[in-house]
């Protein structure tokens, strides 16, 4: 669970290069991935900033509140200067108002600050700067509470120096976004990698996150959740998120347990339990957080704070072999099993049991493979002749050349080296070379 608090330019010269059609497609993205266990706020600024969607504090990103701020963003249009100071006060004063009401996550914070412009109203570069770290040390001295800034600047005339010293000096992370490429979405990665590194430790190894019941669309109202977990590479340190996995589910059969409608209130608390993971310690060393830096804006977007590789968030690039694990998955041999062996479960029962059944082969299962071998030894074998063929016309054709070129065996070609076999394959005395 967290808090998060988008701050969004709406200043006039978000209308140039798509810049405002950009913020909002990214804005929409993250409030849409949000789940019921966290709470948001969308701040949109330009000569004045104001909370949008006619909340003034974080909400539950329920699917009603999400849709409510999502239309509020598409709504949003750019005209007017550009005030910093008012931007980032009204977030904090929005995080402080939360908190101080106990409707907060109770756990970590994130401000994702979108502009494309220079402070042309309100206080300047220093003031802006002095008033993020006095409030993000506020929130951590008074509420014990650590935010972390996400700051992006869209396009060359954003004030580059003003938003990466407000993350460097934060422990947060600015990335650059070029006209040219206008990919806010992919830019965020480094919010998704953050808070994904945090559900990889701190005793949420276990941890699933639980989609608010909603319709279908087939069957036509149907209705439905899903659930989710991250997947991890936990050879490394911190553990490399790698991505999700996700099932789709039917609501009759977690009514008819539960005995509550998919609708109701209490159903609705209880997907909040299942989707509140234990709020973890994001205690990233310096090179760590340069290696987020990293992977959202490349070299320009780091502090300068590590010089070392970085190693575990983002994996080294190998010609030709993946960096990846190829064991993430230890249960391949449940492959082809029925529901109740996979489960661990006797025919017909609910109680796992303590070790699974041997799984035998079926009859028509091992007549496939038998056909399936047959096929393939068939293939080989007309695939073998052809080659054999193809060799017998190739040395009636050498004959007729003066030398043939001599090849070293022992020399290596760009990388390869030709190995001959430890013994030569033995003389069939029926071979004729003239036929």
């Amino acid at each position: 669970p967290k808090d998060v608090v988008l701050v969004i330019d709406v200043s006039g010269s978000m209308k140039d290069y798509g810049r405002m059609d950009i913020a909002k497609e990214a804005a929409i993205t993250i409030v849409e991935t949000l789940t019921v266990a966290d709470r948001v706020a969308v701040v949109s600024f330009s000569s004045r900033a104001a909370q949008i969607g006619g909340f003034n504090s974080l909400i539950r990103a329920t699917n009603e509140n999400k849709e409510r701020l999502i239309k509020a963003i598409k709504n949003l249009d750019a005209n007017e200067a550009t005030n910093f100071y008012d931007a980032f006060n009204t977030a904090f004063n929005a995080l402080d108002k939360t908190i101080r009401s106990e409707s907060t996550s109770g756990c970590n914070i994130a401000i994702l600050f979108m502009t494309d412009g220079q402070i042309s109203e309100g206080p300047g570069a220093n003031e802006v700067i002095k008033l993020v770290n006095d409030r993000t040390g506020q929130l951590s001295a008074t509420f014990d509470r650590n935010a972390t800034l996400f700051t992006f600047s869209l396009g060359q005339q954003a004030d580059h120096a003003v938003t990466k010293s407000i993350a460097c000096s934060t422990n947060g992370i600015w990335t650059h976004v070029d006209d040219s490429t206008g990919d806010l979405v992919t830019a965020m990665s480094s919010y998704y990698k953050l808070f994904a590194l945090g559900l990889g430790e701190g005793g949420n190894d276990d941890f699933t996150a639980w989609v608010e019941p909603y319709e279908f669309t087939n069957p036509a109202g149907k209705m439905g959740t899903t659930v989710s977990a991250p997947v991890y590479d936990r050879s490394v340190k911190p553990p490399l998120f790698l991505g999700v996995v996700a099932v789709d589910s039917y609501m009759d059969a977690l009514e008819q347990v539960l005995g509550e409608d998919a609708t109701s209130s209490t159903m609705m608390q209880r997907f909040v339990m299942l989707s509140t993971a234990i709020c973890p310690k994001l205690e990233l060393t310096e090179c760590e957080l340069d290696a987020l830096r990293f992977l959202g804006g490349g070299e320009e977007a780091t502090c300068g704070v590590c010089n070392s590789t970085y190693t575990g968030i983002i994996p080294e690039t190998c010609s030709f072999q993946s960096d990846l694990p190829n064991n993430l998955f230890h249960n391949t041999d449940t492959e082809g099993k029925k529901y109740e062996d996979r489960a661990c479960c006797e025919s017909g029962g609910i109680v796992p049991s303590e070790s699974c059944p041997p799984y035998e082969l079926s009859g028509g299962a091992i007549a496939g493979i038998v056909i399936g071998s047959v096929f393939v030894l068939c293939i080989c074998s007309f695939f073998l002749n052809k080659v054999r063929k193809k060799q017998q016309k190739q040395s009636k054709a050498g004959a007729t050349c003066a030398t043939e070129p001599e090849i070293n065996l022992g020399a290596s070609y760009e990388g390869m080296s030709i190995v001959m076999p430890t013994s030569a394959p033995p003389i069939n005395p029926n071979f004729d070379v003239k036929q």
